[in-house]
């Protein structure tokens, strides 16, 4: 079953708020904390790589439209308001 894997930046400690595309994840329903990484059990996330091909289309007004999965943490740092954007995903298959 496939599994996505976002690693966490050092400066982000718990509690903290994770969002995929904008939209809140609940811990033990969408993700689980695995040491400094959240797993996405059964979820294929993807960030989507825009080829220079793709950019051209696109820069003549032809869309071209893939998964493009964003993963944030919304957390606090000395008492701010911190958001970590667009980390990085790793993607498990395992059989």
């Amino acid at each position: 079953m496939p599994r996505s894997v976002v690693r966490l930046p050092s400066q982000v400690q718990p509690p903290f708020e994770v969002y995929v595309s904008g939209v809140p994840q609940a811990e033990g329903v969408d993700y689980e904390i695995r040491g400094r990484e959240l797993v996405f059990e059964g979820r294929m996330l993807r960030k989507d790589e825009v080829s220079g091909w793709r950019w051209l289309l696109g820069s003549i007004g032809i869309g071209t439209y893939r998964q493009d999965d964003s993963v944030d943490v919304r957390y606090a740092l000395d008492g701010r308001p911190m958001v970590a954007e667009g980390l990085a995903v790793a993607v498990v298959d395992e059989d």
